[in-house]
């Protein structure tokens, strides 16, 4: 039995998959296995998987019609072998000594469910602003508290740089397809089960910006999906029996943010922001209020929440400093969704 399993889904990514499996042949854990879906590809991607596999046996490949990035994960899934599994992306590129330091974290602290690394961005015409301030974000996030904290903002781990236990993924599920990120849903839904995160502070795999990337081209990755998973989990978890929620942000993330709660039939009393020109006006039926009175609408409640749901950069910050001076708990009485 190999130490570790790769799964790679695998659509038409001829002109990428090359780099791919060099930088997973270059492994200095040699024993693993990759099991590539090659997922209905129209390019020359099933007969470069065929080369590797007739040179390396530990490439496994295996073709299905187009079913998607979903499908072809969990067909790859369903074939795997080892106790800690893999992902990884057909037109990324892995460290050499990823898979060894990754099985050798999951070995040595039993208690992590999945653990990712750092990651770097390239292109070959450079990186785009919005995906470099995400991945700045996504490098802070290295323990298990800092990944729980701001799970709510954007998905904290990189899916291709992810090690799971295979327990874990076999009580999760799989990846699971509800019209929103597939590797987000999972890490929600770990969350709720109580999974400890961790990350390995190096760049240990290296990530393409390119324009056809999946996060760009298709619908499950737009802002409205993600604020559906998002009020769908905080509704599920840390929303459950409230009797108020009360959102930070009544610009177009909180309005926006607000319609899925509503729709999830999450009990939202209020908005707040701090611009006069809003205050005293409505959101989603719900008066917008200061923050200097949020103290008595808070008392009013027995069981309220908060959700900042803000998105400019440092606003974070400055409501957290805010709502610690109130005297209200990050991860229990409100969480960050923007």
């Amino acid at each position: 039995m190999p130490a570790a399993s790769v799964i790679l889904p695998c659509h038409n990514a001829a002109a990428t998959i090359d780099e791919t499996l060099e930088s997973l042949a270059r492994q200095t854990l040699a024993d693993f296995e990759v099991i590539a879906v090659n997922d209905g590809s129209t390019d020359a991607t099933g007969e470069r998987l065929t080369a590797w596999a007739a040179r390396d046996s530990r490439f496994r490949v295996f073709s299905q019609p187009r079913g998607g990035v979903v499908a072809a994960a969990n067909a790859a899934l369903e074939r795997t072998r080892a106790p800690f599994i893999a992902r990884m992306d057909s037109d990324d590129r892995a460290h050499p000594q990823r898979l060894e330091k990754q099985v050798a974290c999951l070995r040595a602290h039993p208690d992590v469910a999945v653990v990712g690394s750092w990651v770097r961005a390239f292109h070959e015409d450079g990186v785009r602003e919005g995906y470099r301030i995400y991945i700045e974000w996504l490098n802070s996030l290295v323990t298990d508290a800092d990944i729980r904290r701001e799970i709510f903002v954007e998905s904290p781990l990189a899916n291709p740089s992810t090690m799971l236990r295979r327990e874990w993924f076999e009580r999760m599920g799989g990846y699971h397809d509800y019209g929103w990120p597939e590797d987000y849903d999972l890490w929600l839904r770990m969350y709720l089960a109580g999974a400890k995160f961790a990350k390995i502070p190096e760049v240990l795999l290296e990530w393409r910006d390119h324009p056809e990337r999946i996060t760009r081209t298709d619908k499950r990755y737009s802002v409205e999906n993600f604020l559906r998973a998002k009020a769908h989990y905080l509704a599920r978890g840390p929303l459950r029996g409230r009797d108020a929620v009360i959102v930070w942000g009544a610009g177009m993330m909180g309005r926006r943010l607000g319609k899925q709660l509503q729709r999830n039939e999450v009990p939202l009393v209020a908005f707040v922001d701090v611009d006069p020109r809003k205050i005293g006006r409505t959101r989603r039926g719900k008066p917008i209020i200061a923050p200097d009175d949020l103290p008595a609408w808070w008392a009013r409640y027995t069981h309220p929440a908060l959700l900042a749901a803000v998105g400019a950069r440092g606003a974070r910050g400055i409501i957290r400093a805010h709502l610690n001076r109130l005297g209200l708990a990050e991860g229990q009485d409100w969480w960050a969704a923007a």
